[in-house]
């Protein structure tokens, strides 16, 4: 459904319309119709409160929805920083081994 008509539907309500038909036909064959169209006004209630809490409840599930969001980004960053903290450790460790490598190397060959 359009926003439009949503809109529309919202602010005017619908109104109820009911057609009675009536064909007559005269003696000498001819023939008239009425139509007869009843409409009830929409009914209105509340004074605008219902607006009022359709309103309350999109801005709560925008705030819900924010939240949700936001939570779930900071999850996302959490384990980027615990990757990054874990490829630091595994180069440091490394650097630690190839340098105990040389060291090892300088002992047998004697270079001091």
């Amino acid at each position: 459904m359009p926003v439009s008509l949503l809109w529309r539907f919202i602010k005017k309500g619908i109104t109820m319309t009911e057609d009675h038909i009536t064909r007559v036909q005269e003696p000498d064959g001819s023939t008239h119709t009425t139509i007869i169209r009843e409409s009830e006004p929409a009914r209105r209630s509340g004074g605008g409160m219902g607006m009022i809490l359709v309103a309350l409840v999109l801005v709560a599930a925008l705030v819900v929805g924010a939240m949700l969001l936001s939570r779930g980004q900071n999850a996302e960053i959490a384990k980027d920083n615990a990757v990054a903290d874990a490829a630091q450790k595994v180069g440091d460790s490394a650097a630690q081994a190839g340098q105990a490598v040389e060291d090892a190397a300088d002992k047998v060959t004697g270079n001091n």
